[in-house]
This record gives structure tokens, sequence and C-alpha cells, in this order.
């Protein structure tokens, strides 16, 4: 029986780059006002790969134009099964003027790769599906079984992988590697994000005479101070997260009036705000939101005047997985077996779709991937071939580790 870590050797890189260049010139950024802007076409492309290569595979629309693709390889005998994740929607490329290379060529110079998707996370979802494909040509008798994830909406609101949850496949997930620009970093751990709006009323009047109104932007401005006390009680209360660093309450968007043409002498009827909120452990969202309910409440008592709304978008909690559950085992043991080196754990400072498989199905999970992780929906974005190589190895390596352990 050959060993778990000769599945290396057939890792083929000609194949890798291919596929990561195909992917990259299929233009998956949804654009609801454009038709056929949307994932369907890569998904079509990475369905058909998966088929070529043998898997059993399903397609599922999660909206018109939008499918999910899962892929399923079955080990030799029971045990557990892996999940490996990348979704295949990108960003849009933004101001074409700002790019050197073609954000769809998918070109290459010296040992990087360029174009949107690139780096987040076209090429780690193409390290994923050729690591299983390393899996198989090695001919190495696993447990289990593998199951490639690759939804659409990551760059939006999710929803491939919810609908994957909801679909039960998630169901029977020991534990999961989410594909990830992370510059093959162990990250074990990630922030909540508590998206949140804020709406402050007035009574809109004349600039020259605005005791005949009531300004909403005084009110938010009270909001806004709160807000950063609040920001700063719970920097002193919890500190720096060694791995995820420092909470934060982002105010981002700011409008007044929220609808129509704002006019400089004119106040308006009605002041908007949103904010980010990242979380880290030991925050629970439910008492960060009724610790701004209780700021909105203190502006009415000191305020008569003061009207407020609040309506929260979107959560997604932090998630954190221990250093020795058996799928961060399996990934510390491959990262050194390949690289010769001692891992570098961290944490995700934003959301991925594993947020959602661990707090909603309390599934362990470890994000890893290549790419440097300040380039994703930057200009000129790329990803190093090596490092692409590397991630691929380590995929492959770990899934055997954990399945056969």
């Amino acid at each position: 029986m050959k060993p778990l870590e000769k599945v290396v050797d057939y890792v083929d890189q000609e194949a890798l780059v291919a596929l990561t260049q195909q992917l990259i010139r299929v233009k998956s950024v949804y654009d609801p006002e454009v038709p056929g802007a949307n994932e369907e076409a890569v998904a079509g492309l990475v369905a058909d790969t998966l088929r070529t290569m043998g898997l059993k595979v399903t397609m599922e629309e999660v909206v018109p134009g939008r499918p999910n693709v899962v892929g399923i390889l079955e080990g030799g005998s029971p045990g557990k099964t892996l999940l490996m994740e990348g979704h295949t929607d990108v960003v849009t490329a933004g101001d074409l003027d700002e790019w050197t290379e073609d954000p769809f060529g998918g070109d290459i110079k010296g040992e990087r790769i360029y174009g949107r998707g690139a780096c987040d996370t076209k090429g780690n979802l193409a390290a994923a599906i050729m690591a299983v494909k390393a899996i198989q040509d090695a001919g190495i008798p696993f447990k289990g079984r593998i199951l490639l994830c690759i939804p659409v909406d990551e760059e939006g609101l999710m929803l491939g992988i919810k609908d994957f949850i909801k679909r039960g496949w998630a169901d029977a997930v020991d534990a999961a590697i989410i594909c990830e620009p992370e510059e093959n970093h162990l990250c074990i751990t990630q922030k909540g994000a508590l998206r949140i709006a804020l709406r402050v009323f007035g009574k809109m009047a004349h600039g020259a005479m605005p005791l005949a109104g009531i300004n909403p932007n005084w009110g938010m401005a009270a909001v806004i101070t709160g807000l950063e006390k609040l920001e700063q009680a719970e920097i002193q209360r919890l500190g720096k997260d060694p791995l995820l660093g420092y909470p934060s309450i982002t105010p981002t968007i700011l409008k007044a009036p929220y609808k129509g043409e704002a006019q400089i002498n004119v106040i308006p009827k009605e002041c908007y705000m949103t904010l980010d909120i990242r979380t880290i452990p030991g925050q629970e969202h439910s008492v960060l939101i009724g610790q701004i309910q209780d700021i909105l409440d203190r502006i009415s008592g000191e305020r008569p005047d003061f009207k407020a709304e609040m309506e929260v978008l979107e959560e997604r909690p932090w998630t954190a997985t221990d250093k020795e559950h058996p799928v961060v085992k399996a990934m510390d043991r491959a990262y050194r077996q390949v690289t010769g080196k001692e891992p570098t754990y961290n944490g995700v400072p934003g959301a991925t779709d594993g947020t959602f498989l661990h707090a909603w199905k309390n599934i362990p999970i470890i994000t890893t991937g290549a790419g440097d992780r300040l380039i994703p929906h930057q200009a000129d974005e790329y990803v190093d071939i090596p490092q692409l190589v590397e991630a691929c190895r380590l995929f492959a390596l770990a899934a055997l580790y954990y399945l056969n352990e």
C-alpha cells in the first residue's frame, strides 16, 4: 500500500494552472440588472469537470441562473465526511482603468496568474478540485467520502451556502476545509459580522429656520458618539484577540436625506446610517444589539424630539475551532509534511461560507488556501502559482490524514 504522503506527487501543476485560467475566463460577476450576469456558466464548467473525473455531481438552482454544484468522491469503506468548499462568484472588476491586466484573461506573467477571482477564490476552487483528482490518481484508499461544495453568492448574502444547508447536504458533514486566500496560513477562527441599519427621524424645514423643523442629524451624531464609546468599552473589556485583533463598530453609509436629493439649505426629514460590526470570541450579538438599543433609549430620554428605528440586516457569528480538533491536526500535519516548516496559525478577518456551516450545523472548520489575503477585490488580482500548488497538496494530504486517522 502506498503511503498517504505519495498523493502530493500526483498534483498536476499544469492541469491546476489550466483549470484556474479556465475558471477566471468565465465571468461570474452577479448583476441582477444584466441578463446572464451570474454564476451559471462557471458552475456548468465545474460540473462538467467533476463529471469527467467520475464524481457523483448534483446541480441545484438556488435562484434562477445561480446553481450550486455538489460533487462527491466515495471512499472504499464507511467513515467520516469531509467537506471542501470554494465559491464560484467573484466581485466586479471595478474601474477597468485601474487594471494593467485583463481582469478576465487568466493571463500568466512570471509565476503569477492574473484576473478577477485568481486569488478569491477560483484558484483555490481549482486547487480543491485538483486535490480530489490527485487522490483519485494516486489510488490511495481512504475511508468515508469527500464532498465538494461549490456554492454561489459568497460575495453577497451567501445564499448558496444557506441553500446547501437547507437542502440537508451539511447534515452528515464531520468537518470542513474552507478554501479561501489565506497565504496557506491555518485559520481556526474568524470574526463575526453584524450589519445594522439605523434611521433617525426628523421634520423637514428651511435651513434658515431650523426651529421650524427637527434636525435628525443632531440625533444621529449623538448615536455615533454613543457607538464610539461602546466600541472602546468592548476593546477595553476584551483586549486584542491573538488571531483576530480587536472588535469593531464601524459606521459606513451615512445619508441625509435617506431618499431624494440633498440640499444645503434644507433640513432633511430623515438620517440613515449602516453599521458594519465585526465581533470576536467573547461577544454575543444579541447583547450588542441590546446595547445599541440602550443607546437609542438613552438619547430618547435626553432629547424629547428624538425618534429612531434599528433594523438588523445580517448576522454572521464568529467561529472558533479547537487546535486539537482532528481536522486542524490533519492540516497541521499536512503543512509540516508538504513544506518542511511549522504552520502559521491565523484568523479570518471577514466572514466566509464556513460561518454558516459552523453556526447552523456546528461543523468544525479550518480556513486556508493560496493567495495574499490583502489582494482580493483589488485591481490586478493575482495568485502565485507555487503557493497555489502548495495549497492543492495541502488539501489532498490533509483530506487523507483526516479521513484515514
